[in-house]
């Protein structure tokens, strides 16, 4: 059945087993299900969880960092299966989180969703400066960019960045998203971002729908 397999995926991972959660994601693979859906149903969801019990100090630093290395062996399966059903065209996007921000599971997830959706992703890392988001704008000319910040600590930083690159006459055609636990829909709109998305599993819908939105804006502006 498949239900069962998730389940177990989703234990593995909490109890810090990257062998076995491994196995599973292959074992999962084989039964018909989609990448996509061990990504958003269960490594996605079970990671949240895991946060949330660290938050309620139920667990402690090390039972995360376990249960991390386990998600990234099932990701390590699910990677290449998600580059090779994408297609191409739909766009290039440039992920990264900010200064001081050392948190990258989100984005990962996040960046394999894309590919999988179609999109070229070029992930510049973590801990990234204002300059290397301009740098990066500059450099890969991409259609979207995708900020994340998983700190209320640095969340300001996503407003220093959007407000370097409208600075530096880079923001016109350039569409940016934001993400990350501290993040919501009020802060995204009061920093001038073009979208923002509390699930990684609908970043794809939300980026078709404003890339679409985006490109007929501009066919109309040029006519």
């Amino acid at each position: 059945m498949v239900e069962p397999i998730l389940t177990k995926i989703s234990e593995a991972m909490k109890n810090g087993d990257a062998g076995q959660t491994q196995i599973l994601t292959k074992t999962a693979i084989s039964l018909g299900i989609s990448p996509c859906v061990i990504i958003q149903q269960i490594l996605e969801p079970t990671m949240e969880q895991i946060g949330e019990r660290f938050r309620r100090d139920e667990v402690f630093i090390p039972d995360v960092l376990l249960s991390s290395r386990a998600m990234h062996a099932s990701l390590y399966v699910l990677k290449p299966l998600l580059s090779k059903s994408a297609t191409s065209g739909k766009g290039k996007v440039v992920l990264g989180t900010v200064a001081g921000d050392l948190h990258d599971i989100g984005k990962n997830m996040v960046g394999m969703l894309l590919e999988g959706g179609g999109y070229e992703v070029v992930d510049i890392g973590i801990d990234v400066p204002v300059s290397e988001f301009v740098a990066a704008v500059i450099k890969h000319k991409p259609d979207i960019l995708g900020i994340s910040a998983a700190l209320t600590t640095t969340m300001g930083k996503i407003f220093e960045v959007i407000s370097e690159l409208k600075e530096q006459n880079l923001r016109n055609d350039l569409l940016v998203i934001v993400g990350g636990a501290p993040i919501s829909q009020a802060f995204a709109q009061k920093v001038g971002a073009d979208g923002y998305c509390a699930n990684g599993g609908k970043v794809v819908d939300l980026l078709d729908s404003l890339h679409h939105i985006h490109r007929n804006h501009k066919n109309s502006w040029h006519r």
